[in-house]
């Protein structure tokens, strides 16, 4: 028969309860036996029963267990608080960094926009022109590449333009084409007026001279 597995919660039967806390009682003793003859450990196991009764064991002494169990600790406790001291120390450090990186960037800045030079030497005042000029130089790069960019794009737009231009022009030369065509054909049906003396016109004179 399968066992079914137990929930990890208090079991709520008094008598049931009693039998599991003795058999996992003998079974955590045994194993803490095991471990400390398999593997050489000191081990130190103290259990208090739901009465108050004491179950121990410990391949050593017991209170030498205890002793070197709060020493550990101790200088654990040590090297963690070491180790916080050792990281604000770290911080503080980098906060004494940025604010100084943080001040001579305001003096460079104020000396470039030609501010607080009275104290500067002859090697600072060339360096800052070196710098200056080494700025323009790029400023003046990056100015004929954005001109040079936007002569392009004017170029472009240009063509484009020309391009419409010549298609709309073919267009309506094409339409003035047909409208000259047209009037053409007008001209040649056009019956001129009569004469004062009430003839007929030029069209009906030249159909009463032809033979018959």
């Amino acid at each position: 028969m399968v066992r079914g597995k137990t929930q990890m919660k208090r079991i709520e039967n008094a008598t049931s309860r009693q039998v599991t806390f003795s058999k996992r009682r003998n079974g955590l003793l045994k194993k803490a036996f095991e471990l400390s003859v398999l593997c050489d450990a000191e081990v130190a196991l103290i259990i208090f029963s739901p009465r108050g009764k004491l179950y121990e064991f410990s391949n050593c002494s017991m209170n030498k267990t205890i002793d070197r169990y709060q020493n550990r600790t101790k200088e654990i406790m040590c090297t963690n608080n070491q180790g916080l001291e050792d990281v604000q120390l770290e911080k503080e450090f980098d906060s004494f960094t940025m604010t100084k990186k943080l001040q001579h960037l305001e003096v460079c800045k104020r000396k470039l926009m030609g501010d607080s030079l009275d104290l500067c030497s002859m090697e600072e005042l060339q360096q800052l022109e070196r710098q200056i000029e080494r700025s323009l130089t790029k400023i003046r790069s990056r100015k004929y590449q954005l001109l040079k960019e936007e002569i392009t794009k004017l170029k472009e737009e240009e063509k484009m333009l020309l391009e419409e231009n010549a298609a709309l022009l073919k267009k309506v030369g094409s339409e003035w084409k047909h409208q000259d065509e047209a009037m053409d054909v007008e001209t040649q049906l056009f019956i001129g007026p009569s004469d004062r003396r009430g003839g007929s016109g030029f069209l009906c004179r030249y159909l009463h001279n032809q033979p018959t």
